[in-house]
């Protein structure tokens, strides 16, 4: 596995700030050049700055390589979905979403295949995850004793409201059966201390429910650290010889 990782260069990073610290290889370009980051010969595109970024540069990246999207609730806009989908069509290239804060995208993925009668998503984080969030008009966070539920609705809905923080609302809709039809509920909840999300799905193919416990990120508690890992999976099957679970 070693072997295949060393494959995998890390060529360029577009910024806002340059003078940060990335902790990336001496060899890579830093720049907030957009002309100067897309120049570079690239294969595939990472994107970890926000549906901003998407919005902004989607389109540009997919003329040059394939596109792995971490902001995955901005393909909650179908216009921008529709428009990435057709740029990668017409210039070969791939829209790739990992499966990042969850899992079991493959069997809903599968599932899609026959009838599918419920999909829902139940999302529960600690009240730290949810500052600077619209959660904090719906609830004190700072004195919250019990679950409490900030949102229900449709997953089009929830991806919108809370960009940072429901974007496995938007991986699951795209692996199955679309943002208007994926149910979400949201909990501000002071009794767990890790993300945790809740997967049903039922159909043709049977039943599935999976829990998922995620640990935050440090540095920013509405994300874990299984995202980060998640796009470096993807960027390894590309050169491992030996792929599972896709």
């Amino acid at each position: 596995m070693e072997h295949y990782a060393k494959q995998i260069e890390v060529k360029a990073a577009l910024v806002r700030n340059e003078s940060r610290d990335y902790r990336l290889p001496a060899s890579c370009l830093i720049t907030s050049d957009e002309d100067a980051f897309f120049a570079e010969d690239m294969d595939i595109i990472v994107e970890a700055a926000g549906h901003t970024a998407i919005k902004k540069y989607g389109v540009r990246a997919l003329h040059h390589a394939s596109f792995i999207v971490a902001s995955i609730g901005a393909l909650a806009e179908e216009n921008i979905l529709e428009e990435l989908k057709a740029t990668a069509v017409q210039h070969r290239t791939q829209l790739l979403v990992p499966s990042a804060a969850i899992g079991g995208l493959d069997r809903i993925c599968a599932m899609t295949l026959e009838e599918i009668d419920r999909i829902e998503l139940v999302t529960r984080k600690p009240p730290a995850a949810w500052y600077g969030t619209l959660a904090e008009v719906k609830v004190d966070l700072s004195s919250v004793s019990k679950p409490t539920l900030i949102f229900s609705g449709t997953a089009n809905e929830s991806a919108l409201l809370f960009p940072e923080s429901v974007n496995v609302s938007a991986a699951l809709s795209l692996a199955g059966i679309g943002f208007k039809n994926t149910h979400v509920r949201v909990y501000v909840d002071p009794t767990v201390t890790q993300n945790t999300h809740q997967i049903i799905a039922e159909g043709f193919a049977g039943r599935i429910e999976l829990s998922l416990q995620n640990t935050p990120s440090a540095n920013n508690p509405k994300t874990g650290y299984i995202v980060a890992m998640s796009i470096v999976k993807v960027l390894r099957q590309y050169t491992n010889p030996f792929v599972i679970g896709v």
